[in-house]
């Protein structure tokens, strides 16, 4: 009889950890805007002097918002005297915007009217999504330093001595988020000290497909590997999401889709299952879908080839709770996700 009521007792103390920990990565999800999609603004920065209203257009589209910055470093040849730099290319003139001037300064405004209404179970409503184009020491250092510099207005989480101990992220105005370079941990997470603060926050790796496959072989691998087999890992204190390509989701990505199916739909659905389940916010890039005579410096490089065709895309991929649908059309999508008051929008005069 003491059997039998042990068993039923340590069956309760072997699912209670169970409980905890699904209990935890279900919180981690819903620090961010409950777990919902928001528009990714793709590539939100200036090209060459062009298009430099991006940061401001991604504002005005609405909250919460992220906002992609493509980031480079530039070291003037006559003093030695480097600088964080927005940039689509490693090759850098000086001509580029610093990261400074074109995020921190231009969401100043904003921040400073979140911080005054005070919602914080709203926050973070910007996320600041870096994407390095190169992972040389000098840039690390000073995307840390800058970061350390508006720290305040910054969701941070403590180091813990376990990495798969994951700390709760305090809420801010802004969550940064970073990409899964391992450079990049090196600098964000490992030489942050245990009960130092982490500044910002990687991806997951995406698993590697089989060697030795020529490209048609490679897409057809990404595009119909189970969930399981793209994503191994599960979350740490420093990797929190998870960036795909649409090359997972339609074979060929965006130049090869034809009609939106179910099994496209089914396909998405138990990706975004796969990273939730696991407790990775997910990100699919990018979802354009435009006439090319109406291209706003957007590129062909992810457009469906029409509004037509994307439309069902990010339809489905809101339904399906993808957190960041990275597009270039960031005015439309905006349209189709919950808002946040308008009377944070710097163009709003009331």
């Amino acid at each position: 009889m003491q059997r039998n009521r042990i068993a039923p007792l340590f069956a309760a103390l072997t699912v209670l950890p169970l409980a905890v920990a699904a209990h935890a990565q279900k919180n981690d999800l819903d620090f961010l805007n409950h777990n919902k999609p928001m528009l990714d603004a793709h590539n939100c920065y200036p090209y060459d002097g062009k298009w430099q209203d991006r940061v401001s257009r991604a504002l005005n589209s609405g909250f919460p918002v992220s906002i992609e910055q493509d980031l480079a470093w530039y070291s003037d040849p006559a003093t030695g005297q480097g600088r964080v730099v927005v940039s689509h290319t490693p090759k850098t003139t000086g001509q580029e915007p610093t990261l400074e001037a074109d995020f921190f300064d231009q969401v100043k405004p904003v921040v400073e009217k979140i911080i005054k209404e005070n919602k914080k179970e709203q926050w973070p409503l910007i996320v600041l999504h870096f994407d390095f184009k190169d992972n040389q020491p000098a840039l690390h250092e000073g995307v840390w330093n800058l970061l350390g510099k508006y720290e305040s207005w910054i969701s941070t989480a403590e180091k813990t001595s376990d990495p798969h101990k994951l700390s709760p992220i305090e809420r801010k105005p802004i969550l940064v988020i970073t990409e899964d370079n391992d450079a990049q941990e090196k600098a964000f997470y490992d030489r942050v000290p245990v009960g130092g603060k982490l500044r910002l926050f990687g991806s997951a790796h995406s698993a590697e497909a089989p060697k030795n496959l020529s490209r048609a072989e490679m897409m057809h691998w990404v595009a119909t590997a189970s969930p399981e087999t793209l994503l191994t890992e599960t979350p740490t204190n420093y990797r929190r999401w998870w960036n795909n390509s649409w090359y997972a989701i339609e074979e060929g990505g965006q130049h090869n889709a034809g009609e939106w199916t179910e099994q496209d739909e089914k396909r998405l659905h138990d990706i975004v299952e796969r990273a939730h389940s696991m407790g990775f916010w997910i990100r699919f890039y990018t979802l354009d879908g435009f006439d090319p005579e109406k291209n706003q410096g957007w590129g062909a490089g992810y457009n469906f080839g029409s509004r037509e065709a994307v439309l069902p895309r990010w339809k489905a991929a809101i339904k399906e709770g993808v957190n960041f649908v990275a597009t270039d059309q960031y005015e439309d999508f905006a349209t189709m996700v919950p808002q946040t008051s308008k009377s944070l929008r710097p163009g709003n005069t009331h």
